[in-house]
Protein backbone atom coordinates (compact mmCIF):
# COMPACT_ATOMS: atom_id res chain seq x y z
CA UNK A 1 0.00 0.00 0.00
CA UNK A 2 1.40 3.41 -0.93
CA UNK A 3 1.91 6.26 1.54
CA UNK A 4 -0.98 8.34 0.19
CA UNK A 5 -3.44 5.47 0.66
CA UNK A 6 -2.11 4.77 4.17
CA UNK A 7 -2.59 8.45 5.07
CA UNK A 8 -6.18 8.33 3.81
CA UNK A 9 -6.96 5.18 5.81
CA UNK A 10 -5.39 6.40 9.05
CA UNK A 11 -6.99 9.85 8.75
CA UNK A 12 -10.37 8.26 8.08
CA UNK A 13 -9.93 6.09 11.19
CA UNK A 14 -9.01 9.08 13.36
CA UNK A 15 -11.69 11.37 11.92
CA UNK A 16 -14.25 8.67 12.69
CA UNK A 17 -12.91 7.79 16.16
CA UNK A 18 -12.34 11.34 17.42
CA UNK A 19 -14.18 13.55 14.93
CA UNK A 20 -12.82 15.64 12.10
CA UNK A 21 -12.50 18.83 14.15
CA UNK A 22 -10.77 17.13 17.09
CA UNK A 23 -8.15 15.37 14.95
CA UNK A 24 -4.97 17.20 13.99
CA UNK A 25 -2.59 16.47 11.15
CA UNK A 26 0.07 15.92 13.84
CA UNK A 27 -2.03 13.04 15.23
CA UNK A 28 -2.36 11.54 11.77
CA UNK A 29 1.42 11.76 11.27
CA UNK A 30 2.08 10.24 14.70
CA UNK A 31 -0.21 7.27 14.10
CA UNK A 32 1.47 6.71 10.73
CA UNK A 33 4.94 7.04 12.26
CA UNK A 34 5.98 9.79 9.83
CA UNK A 35 6.90 13.44 10.21
CA UNK A 36 4.41 16.22 9.55
CA UNK A 37 6.63 17.25 6.63
CA UNK A 38 6.16 13.81 5.06
CA UNK A 39 2.42 14.13 5.54
CA UNK A 40 2.39 17.64 4.02
CA UNK A 41 4.13 16.26 0.94
CA UNK A 42 0.90 14.38 0.15
CA UNK A 43 -1.77 16.54 1.80
CA UNK A 44 -1.63 20.18 2.88
CA UNK A 45 -4.75 20.03 5.07
CA UNK A 46 -7.36 17.78 6.61
CA UNK A 47 -9.83 19.04 4.01
CA UNK A 48 -7.54 17.79 1.22
CA UNK A 49 -7.52 14.35 2.84
CA UNK A 50 -11.32 14.28 3.08
CA UNK A 51 -11.66 15.49 -0.51
CA UNK A 52 -9.32 12.72 -1.66
CA UNK A 53 -11.38 9.87 -0.23
CA UNK A 54 -14.66 11.46 -1.27
CA UNK A 55 -13.52 11.95 -4.89
CA UNK A 56 -13.85 8.24 -5.64
CA UNK A 57 -17.35 8.18 -4.19
CA UNK A 58 -18.35 11.20 -6.28
CA UNK A 59 -17.01 9.60 -9.48
CA UNK A 60 -19.07 6.47 -8.81
CA UNK A 61 -22.18 8.55 -8.16
CA UNK A 62 -21.60 10.65 -11.30
CA UNK A 63 -21.37 7.45 -13.34
CA UNK A 64 -24.60 6.17 -11.80
CA UNK A 65 -26.39 9.48 -12.47
CA UNK A 66 -25.20 9.60 -16.11
CA UNK A 67 -26.38 6.05 -16.67
CA UNK A 68 -29.76 6.68 -14.99
CA UNK A 69 -30.40 9.87 -16.96
CA UNK A 70 -29.92 7.92 -20.21
CA UNK A 71 -32.58 5.32 -19.28
CA UNK A 72 -36.37 5.50 -19.64
CA UNK A 73 -38.00 6.53 -16.34
CA UNK A 74 -40.13 4.14 -14.34
CA UNK A 75 -40.23 1.57 -11.59
CA UNK A 76 -37.54 -0.63 -13.11
CA UNK A 77 -35.13 2.30 -13.37
CA UNK A 78 -35.75 3.34 -9.76
CA UNK A 79 -35.04 -0.17 -8.53
CA UNK A 80 -31.96 -0.49 -10.75
CA UNK A 81 -30.54 2.85 -9.56
CA UNK A 82 -31.01 1.98 -5.91
CA UNK A 83 -29.69 -1.55 -6.38
CA UNK A 84 -26.53 -0.25 -8.07
CA UNK A 85 -26.15 2.33 -5.32
CA UNK A 86 -26.51 -0.31 -2.59
CA UNK A 87 -24.24 -2.77 -4.38
CA UNK A 88 -21.53 -0.12 -4.53
CA UNK A 89 -21.87 0.75 -0.84
CA UNK A 90 -21.84 -2.85 0.33
CA UNK A 91 -19.58 -4.32 -2.33
CA UNK A 92 -16.62 -2.01 -2.06
CA UNK A 93 -16.19 -1.97 1.70
CA UNK A 94 -17.41 1.61 2.03
CA UNK A 95 -18.38 1.21 5.65
CA UNK A 96 -15.54 3.40 6.95
CA UNK A 97 -16.44 6.26 4.60
CA UNK A 98 -20.15 5.96 5.41
CA UNK A 99 -19.37 5.95 9.13
CA UNK A 100 -17.23 9.07 8.66
CA UNK A 101 -20.09 10.84 6.85
CA UNK A 102 -22.60 9.81 9.49
CA UNK A 103 -20.43 10.98 12.40
CA UNK A 104 -19.18 14.23 10.86
CA UNK A 105 -22.29 15.65 9.19
CA UNK A 106 -22.02 19.11 10.71
CA UNK A 107 -18.44 19.51 9.50
CA UNK A 108 -19.12 18.07 6.06
CA UNK A 109 -21.82 20.56 5.22
CA UNK A 110 -19.11 23.26 5.14
CA UNK A 111 -16.42 21.30 3.27
CA UNK A 112 -16.39 21.22 -0.53
CA UNK A 113 -16.46 17.40 -0.44
CA UNK A 114 -19.58 17.48 1.69
CA UNK A 115 -21.28 19.97 -0.60
CA UNK A 116 -20.45 17.82 -3.63
CA UNK A 117 -21.80 14.70 -1.93
CA UNK A 118 -24.99 16.54 -0.95
CA UNK A 119 -25.46 17.66 -4.55
CA UNK A 120 -25.06 14.07 -5.83
CA UNK A 121 -27.43 12.70 -3.20
CA UNK A 122 -30.08 15.26 -4.19
CA UNK A 123 -29.66 14.35 -7.86
CA UNK A 124 -30.09 10.66 -7.11
CA UNK A 125 -33.15 11.43 -4.96
CA UNK A 126 -34.68 13.47 -7.82
CA UNK A 127 -34.10 10.56 -10.19
CA UNK A 128 -35.84 8.23 -7.75
CA UNK A 129 -38.72 10.66 -7.21
CA UNK A 130 -39.44 10.53 -10.93
CA UNK A 131 -41.27 13.07 -13.05
CA UNK A 132 -43.74 13.87 -10.25
CA UNK A 133 -41.44 15.96 -8.11
CA UNK A 134 -44.02 16.32 -5.34
CA UNK A 135 -42.72 16.92 -1.84
CA UNK A 136 -44.06 13.52 -0.75
CA UNK A 137 -42.23 11.67 -3.52
CA UNK A 138 -39.02 13.59 -2.85
CA UNK A 139 -39.21 12.54 0.81
CA UNK A 140 -39.95 8.93 -0.18
CA UNK A 141 -36.95 8.94 -2.52
CA UNK A 142 -34.65 10.43 0.13
CA UNK A 143 -35.88 7.91 2.70
CA UNK A 144 -35.22 5.07 0.25
CA UNK A 145 -31.59 6.21 0.01
CA UNK A 146 -31.46 6.62 3.78
CA UNK A 147 -32.75 3.04 4.20
CA UNK A 148 -29.62 1.85 2.41
CA UNK A 149 -27.33 4.10 4.46
CA UNK A 150 -28.92 3.44 7.82
CA UNK A 151 -28.64 -0.32 7.47
CA UNK A 152 -24.95 0.13 8.29
CA UNK A 153 -25.73 1.70 11.66
CA UNK A 154 -29.19 0.70 12.83
CA UNK A 155 -29.14 -3.06 12.55
CA UNK A 156 -27.74 -5.49 15.08
CA UNK A 157 -24.00 -6.16 14.55
CA UNK A 158 -24.50 -9.92 14.07
CA UNK A 159 -26.55 -9.33 10.92
CA UNK A 160 -24.41 -10.08 7.87
CA UNK A 161 -23.57 -7.50 5.25
CA UNK A 162 -25.62 -9.43 2.68
CA UNK A 163 -28.65 -9.50 4.98
CA UNK A 164 -28.25 -5.75 5.64
CA UNK A 165 -28.11 -5.16 1.90
CA UNK A 166 -31.20 -7.27 1.22
CA UNK A 167 -33.29 -5.80 4.05
CA UNK A 168 -32.29 -2.25 3.14
CA UNK A 169 -33.34 -2.76 -0.47
CA UNK A 170 -36.60 -4.43 0.54
CA UNK A 171 -37.58 -1.42 2.67
CA UNK A 172 -36.31 1.04 0.05
CA UNK A 173 -38.29 -0.70 -2.69
CA UNK A 174 -41.46 -0.37 -0.61
CA UNK A 175 -40.93 3.40 -0.64
CA UNK A 176 -40.15 3.43 -4.35
CA UNK A 177 -43.22 1.31 -5.10
CA UNK A 178 -45.37 3.88 -3.33
CA UNK A 179 -43.96 6.55 -5.67
CA UNK A 180 -45.10 4.42 -8.60
CA UNK A 181 -48.55 3.99 -7.03
CA UNK A 182 -48.91 7.75 -6.59
CA UNK A 183 -47.89 8.27 -10.22
CA UNK A 184 -50.45 5.69 -11.39
CA UNK A 185 -53.18 7.35 -9.29
CA UNK A 186 -52.28 10.70 -10.83
CA UNK A 187 -52.47 9.25 -14.35
CA UNK A 188 -55.96 7.88 -13.62
CA UNK A 189 -57.12 11.27 -12.38
CA UNK A 190 -55.65 12.99 -15.43
CA UNK A 191 -57.33 10.47 -17.76
CA UNK A 192 -60.65 11.03 -16.00
CA UNK A 193 -60.46 14.77 -16.69
CA UNK A 194 -60.07 14.35 -20.43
Amino acid sequence: MDTRTRIQEVALELFTEHGYEKTSLREVAERLGVTKAALYYHFKSKEEIVNSFVEDRILVMDELIRWAESQPPGVELRRAVLTRYADDLFGRNRFAVMRFFEQNQTVLKNLSAGLQMRDRMLRVARLLAGPDQSAENEVRAALAIFAVHSSFFTMRPEITAQDRHDVALKVAFELLDRIAEVEAEGEKVDAGHR
